[in-house]
């Protein structure tokens, strides 16, 4: 298991892991189908498709209805989920209990905290603003930041990149396999926790380094960063 002493960063992914976003994305995917004339989905359906990004959100979507959709198919199925996401994304989404408290608490024990997400990136500013949590993230990676998304490690490289830590140094903590395959292709310690989308599968099929049920879980695997200054210039 990594040395979870070593850690001076957090990353975070947002769907599953911070927000509980399946309603929004649920009602903007079944206004896309209705509009093509396909039958709804569902939310509970929807939810086992978070993770790859809005892109694959729609194929699958288009795939479960029974067609074979071409690429003009997706784009155009694409055009209509971002249409009505934008009128679902704040009403559909709202933080996982203990978020906003623990944010809070490792931001002020010192830590930088970054978030990393497959969510298309102009989503992603205003839902976190809604929310009230943008300012506590130093730096944020949406999915249309870099060329290859997770479960690919280039997100959390740029992250590694921006706050000028050693992959051993930052703790990623998600909900899917994606998260848990980019964090240790990356290097990086990794936290799965259990109540997110991850496919219908337990998190714990990844094998992350640790496992938590409730967010709040996360502050007693770490120390205030300033005491770790302290400790390293005595």
């Amino acid at each position: 298991m990594a040395d979870i002493n070593m850690v001076r960063g957090l990353a975070f992914d947002l769907d599953g892991t911070l927000v509980d976003s399946a309603p929004g994305l649920a009602d903007a995917v079944d206004m896309a189908l209705q509009a093509l004339n396909l039958p709804e989905a569902g939310k509970a359906r929807v939810a086992t498709w978070i993770g790859n990004g809005a892109d694959e959100l729609v194929e699958r979507a288009l795939c479960w209805s029974g067609m074979t959709p071409t690429a003009q198919d997706t784009r155009t199925a694409r055009e209509l989920f971002d249409r009505y996401y934008a009128q679902t994304v704040d009403s559909g989404s709202t933080l996982f209990p203990d978020v906003h408290a623990t944010l809070n608490q490792l931001a002020d024990w010192g830590y930088p905290l970054a978030l990393v997400t497959n969510k298309p990136t102009p989503f992603v500013a205003p839902l976190l603003e809604t929310l009230g949590i943008a300012g506590l993230f130093s730096h944020i990676v949406g999915g249309d930041d870099v060329k290859m998304k997770k479960p690919h490690p280039a997100p959390l490289y740029l992250v590694l990149a921006q706050q000028g830590l050693l992959a051993s140094e930052l703790l990623f903590v998600g909900d899917s396999r994606n998260d848990i395959q980019a964090a240790q292709a990356a290097g990086c310690p990794n936290v799965g926790m259990t109540y997110g989308y991850n496919y219908g599968e337990a998190i714990a099929l990844s094998q992350p380094d640790v496992v938590l049920e409730r967010f709040s879980q996360l502050l007693p695997l770490v120390v205030p960063l300033t005491s770790k200054n302290q400790e390293a210039s005595a």
